[in-house]
């Protein structure tokens, strides 16, 4: 995936590329090497569970830093906040969202959210380019502001350390192919652009279509503060599976067609998943909790999208 990611980049910034289809076509398959590197590595690796050694996690989770984004912000956002509050409103980072997305029956209802199902595929795309923009920088100033970075001078040093690798990653990315292509910028620009749009759409869509479903749960704590689930029973009804038959779509997302697996065992490596199932699921049952499993992508795409539809049609939301 790192290759995949590299390679294109490293032809374009030779400046060999004479076709403005080419320079699209590069851009575009960088991008599903970004995408896996999000998906494959890096995610097992910030989570710990790419290797038992330490250092070897560390290291790869800063392909994260290669492809744009931050890794220090990502484990607060992912690791801390979304994997111990999944699905309450509020608490997991991921269901924070502008104002015109909906992805809780628990956040305000807006009159344009009657149409999100149409329009989010758009700002999905747009995913990663926020990423690289502007989304780290507010969500690093927020986590200071919530407590989670209290070592010494932490929040300076992280600063300082995303700034340096946004404006590396910007220079081989953007810069020196805009500078060695014979083509004018905008074009390289759009070219850009492609691949992170093409790149946000796979992520967003993988990541949200295992929380935000119709069989998927939306707890909230009750008036002591509390949660009524236990940790584990909390991600058994907040999580689902999709497509597990599936060994190319397994490769390509780093196993996340399992989250189910993923979320009450975070720490084991992703490649131990499909092992898992049975043991998981059986667990499930013998202790009467959910297992959500669709079919294929296409099914879990479908239900996602109906959710979508529900919490923009409805302001209180049934959740079955």
């Amino acid at each position: 995936m790192i290759s995949l990611f590299l390679t294109p980049l490293l032809f374009l910034s030779t400046g060999n590329v004479t076709s403005v289809g080419l320079v699209f076509m590069l851009y575009i398959l960088s991008g599903i090497g970004m995408s896996g590197i999000g998906m494959g590595v890096m995610h097992d690796a910030i989570h710990g569970s790419y290797s038992k050694n330490k250092k070897i996690n560390t290291f790869l989770g800063y392909t994260f830093n290669i492809i744009g984004a931050n890794a220090a912000v990502w484990k607060i956002q992912h690791n801390v906040l979304h994997h111990t509050y999944t699905n309450i409103d509020h608490a997991d980072d991921d269901l924070n969202a502008p104002y015109f997305l909906r992805f809780s029956p628990n956040a305000k209802h807006y009159w344009m959210h009657k149409y999100q199902h149409i329009y989010i595929w758009f700002f999905y795309g747009l995913a990663t380019i926020s990423w690289i923009t502007t989304k780290d920088f507010v969500r690093l100033k927020r986590y200071k502001d919530m407590g989670l970075l209290n070592k010494t001078n932490e929040y300076t040093k992280t600063l300082i350390s995303m700034s340096a690798w946004k404006f590396f990653y910007y220079c081989y990315a953007l810069a020196l192919p805009m500078i060695m292509l014979p083509f004018s910028w905008w074009i390289v620009l759009l070219a850009f652009l492609s691949m992170h749009f093409i790149t946000g759409l796979m992520v967003s869509i993988i990541f949200q279509i295992a929380h935000i479903m119709p069989s998927n749960e939306f707890p909230l704590p009750d008036d002591a503060g509390q949660m009524n689930n236990n940790w584990y029973g909390h991600q058994f009804a907040t999580t689902t599976n999709f497509s597990p038959k599936s060994k190319i779509l397994f490769w390509l997302i780093g196993g996340l067609n399992y989250q189910v697996e993923h979320h009450v065992l975070p720490d084991v490596c992703h490649v131990h998943y499909k092992n898992l199932t049975k043991i998981v699921s059986d667990t499930a049952k013998e202790y009467g909790m959910p297992y959500h499993v669709k079919t294929s992508l296409f099914q879990a795409i479908v239900d996602h999208t109906k959710m979508l539809r529900l919490l923009g049609e409805k302001q209180n939301v049934s959740i079955v």
